[in-house]
């Protein structure tokens, strides 16, 4: 199980790096304005919230990647920390869909990897 854990937290974590990259760098590409359904002007003017959503992003991706690589030596701390960051992105996929249905497949997208790490992870308790 531990296997899974590790695979599905760090796909979750390479996955909000991407997302962290779209959100402070690229977030007024055409490209990242379709995948976020974000006009021109709305990207304009949203581009400092999307710089600092962004990086909160990057810091769970962090979270998550020290908690596998102290699974080895410290497995409580590592498991600890890989299901706060892993947990939180699930967390942030549910208020994305509670709060606007129409996210779903956004929810699905930037969920299913953290949820399928915290179960596996929870396993290997």
């Amino acid at each position: 199980m531990t296997i899974l854990a590790v695979i599905f937290a760090a796909l979750a974590a390479a996955l909000h790096v991407y997302i962290w990259v779209l959100e402070s760098f690229r977030w007024t590409e055409p490209a990242t304005r379709k995948t976020f359904g974000t006009s021109e002007s709305d990207a304009q003017v949203t581009r400092p919230l999307a710089y600092n959503q962004g990086f909160y992003n990057l810091f769970l991706a962090i979270i998550t990647a020290v908690g596998l690589v102290l699974l080895g030596s410290e497995r409580g701390t590592g498991a600890a920390l890989a299901l706060a960051g892993t947990g939180s992105m699930l967390a942030a996929a549910l208020v994305l869909v509670t709060h606007d249905r129409s996210m779903a497949r956004a929810a699905i997208t930037q969920g299913t990897l953290p949820a399928l790490a915290v179960v596996f992870l929870l396993l290997q308790l």
